[in-house]
C-alpha cells in the first residue's frame, strides 16, 4: 500500500496474514514510506471495535449499559474507540520503541508506528470478546489473559523479524510482561468482584426498601 492511494483489499490481507502468519509477515513488512498508511490502518480498527463495542451495548452485552441510554453512550464509545486508536498508534509507538531498544532492535520511529499500526489488529478482537464478560467475570479475565498473551506473539515476531531484535532478549522481555499482564488480571479481578458485591447488595438493600414502601 502506497500513501496516495490505500488498497482496502491489501488491508484485508494483510489483517489476516498478522494474525495467521505474524513471523512471514512482519519479516517482509515495509518500515518505511509515511506515516499516513499506519494511521488510516490505526483508525479503521478502531472504528471496526468502536462499531463492536456500539453493538454490545445495545444489546446489553458489553459493561455498557443498554436502551436509549446505552446507545447514546454507545456513540460516544464509537468516537472514544477512534480517537484512542489515533493517539494509541503514536504512544504505542514510543513503548514499543523502548521495548525495541532494550531488545537492541531499530528505534526508527517511523518503523515502531508501523508496527504498531499492523498490531491494532488486535484490537477489534478484543472489542468482539469484551462480551464474555457479562455471563461470567472468571470468563472474561481469561479471555482478556489469552487475547494479551496472543498480542504479545505478535509483538515478539514483530521486534524478532521486522525491528530485528535479539531473540534472547526479546524472549526474557516477553516473559516479564506476561507476568505483568498476570499479576494486573488477578488485582483487577480481585477489584472487579468486590464492585460487583457491592452493586449487588446495593441493588438488593435498594429493592427492599421499595418493598418496604409498598406495604
Amino acid at each position: 500500500m502506497s500513501n496516495e492511494t490505500f488498497d482496502f483489499n491489501a488491508f484485508i490481507q494483510e489483517s489476516k496474514e498478522v494474525l495467521v502468519n505474524p513471523k512471514s509477515y512482519f519479516s517482509t513488512m515495509k518500515t518505511s514510506g509515511g506515516m499516513t498508511e499506519p494511521l488510516i490502518k490505526a483508525v479503521i480498527y478502531g472504528a471496526i471495535a468502536g462499531a463492536i463495542a456500539f453493538v454490545w451495548s445495545l444489546l446489553k452485552l458489553g459493561s455498557i449499559g443498554g436502551g436509549l441510554l446505552g446507545g447514546g453512550i454507545g456513540i460516544m464509545v464509537f468516537i472514544g474507540y477512534i480517537i484512542g486508536s489515533i493517539i494509541g498508534l503514536f504512544i504505542g509507538a514510543v513503548v514499543i520503541m523502548i521495548i525495541s531498544s532494550i531488545c537492541k532492535g531499530s528505534t526508527d520511529f517511523e518503523a515502531n508506528v508501523r508496527v504498531t499500526s499492523a498490531l491494532m489488529v488486535v484490537l477489534p478482537i478484543s472489542a468482539f470478546l469484551a462480551f464474555t464478560g457479562h455471563f461470567s467475570l472468571y470468563l472474561g479475565v481469561a479471555i482478556g489473559l489469552a487475547v494479551n498473551a496472543f498480542y504479545l506473539w505478535l509483538l515478539y515476531n514483530a521486534l524478532i523479524e521486522a525491528l530485528k531484535a535479539k531473540p534472547e532478549t526479546t524472549k526474557i522481555v516477553m516473559y516479564i510482561l506476561i507476568a505483568i499482564i498476570v499479576i494486573f488480571s488477578i488485582v483487577g479481578l480481585g477489584a472487579k468482584r468486590k464492585a460487583n458485591q457491592f452493586m449487588n447488595e446495593f441493588k438488593s438493600s435498594e429493592f427492599k426498601e421499595m418493598m418496604e414502601k409498598k406495604k
